[in-house]
């Protein structure tokens, strides 16, 4: 017999933290429903200061965190530590955010357990298995195990519709991150802490890990950071450098010791907003930062070939450079010289929502499981 009021919302990523604790507070406004939190700590080490900022408390901890772990690994675990988790809490509703490994591996979990899964952040799409790899897959797979399939965007819907989602389990939310964005912005100080002095620069906000982008790629985009740098004396440049060996060695062979480019370690969320807040345009090829940075008028250049956000492509807010170095400098310098180009970017109209995304996931989720019948 499952409980009808507890959602489960499993986690353990840092983006996917960011996106979910809006949801899980807006469950907790609901009557009737009870949020519970089970964390897979996928990314360990990042995980704790997303949940004290958000307040938010782990009802459940798989642990799945090894060091240099595999996607196959992390699914190996989720799949061996949730059913225990379920089987104890008898869930109403499952809740999984975009497209990690976790998201996968945890919602095919829960329907072996005959758990229906609702999916945050549902309907992004490459339509290339290996770019990005391997979050393409597993987005795609866990729209096949979903039961309502939270779209961010029209697109993100359009796209469910085509593979066959029925049009009454899709619902356009907008994006979770807004909402994130907005309730930290308006708590986070304007100078970022624990940078160093940055001066009347115009700063380079760069994100840069995507697996496959590894190798020759990711060696070209460090030289384009490079000579951006070292072609334009009032530009620095902030890198959070990700702990991973593969960013780390040609990150710091490339632009270790170089003047006005800053090596910082991975930082909190609160610190990347008030990174955000005082950087002029964004280099990046995250997702989750493509989304952000247009909420704060920010340009964003997206060094990869495919990106499954194209509603800022579309809307003027975002541009797709590659990895190539001579292509990165020059959309980069396009920006810094051109006051007009910047201007068309940094005034487009934010596609990704108004910041009340978790509160229509979570009336969604108190209508039907309120109709619901109890199982047992």
């Amino acid at each position: 017999m499952s409980d009808p009021r507890v959602v489960l919302s499993v986690f353990g990523t840092r983006p996917e933290a960011i996106k979910m604790a809006p949801v899980v507070h807006a469950l907790a406004a609901r009557a009737g429903l009870e949020p519970r939190v089970c964390l897979t700590n996928q990314h360990q080490e990042m995980l704790d200061q997303v949940l004290e900022l958000f307040a938010l408390r782990a009802d459940h901890n798989l642990q799945v965190m090894t060091s240099g772990q595999t996607p196959t690994e992390v699914a190996m675990r989720v799949l061996e530590r949730l059913p225990p988790v379920l089987a104890e809490v008898r869930p109403a509703a499952v809740l999984v955010q975009g497209d990690t490994t976790t998201a996968f591996a945890a919602a095919l979990a829960a329907f072996y357990a005959r758990v229906p899964v609702g999916h945050v952040e549902a309907g992004l799409r490459t339509w290339r298995k290996d770019s990005p790899f391997p979050e393409e897959l597993n987005r795609q797979m866990t729209t096949v195990l979903a039961e309502w399939h939270f779209a961010p965007t029209g697109w993100a819907r359009d796209n469910l519709l085509r593979e066959g989602v029925p049009a009454d389990r899709v619902v356009v939310t907008g994006n979770t991150v807004t909402d994130a964005l907005q309730w930290v912005a308006a708590r986070v100080p304007a100078i970022p802490p624990g940078i160093p002095d940055l001066g009347d620069t115009r700063v380079i906000l760069v994100t840069a890990h995507r697996r496959e982008s590894f190798g020759a790629a990711f060696r070209e985009l460090c030289e384009a950071l490079r000579a951006l740098v070292e072609r334009n004396p009032d530009v620095s440049l902030v890198y959070p450098v990700h702990l991973n060996p593969n960013v780390q060695e040609p990150v710091r062979a490339i632009l270790g010791g170089v003047g006005r480019v800053h090596l910082v370690p991975p930082v909190d969320y609160g610190t990347m907003v008030s990174l955000l807040r005082r950087s002029y345009l964004v280099l990046t090829d995250s997702g989750g930062i493509q989304e952000e940075a247009p909420s704060l008028g920010k340009p964003v250049l997206v060094m990869r070939d495919t990106t499954e956000r194209p509603e800022g492509v579309d809307a003027g807010t975002a541009r797709l450079v590659g990895t190539g170095r001579e292509r990165i400098v020059a959309e980069a310098e396009r920006l810094l010289r051109d006051p007009a180009a910047y201007a068309a970017m940094s005034r487009a109209h934010n596609p990704y929502g108004d910041g009340h995304a978790a509160e229509r996931i979570a009336d969604v989720l108190a209508r039907v499981l309120s109709s619901t019948p109890d199982d047992g």
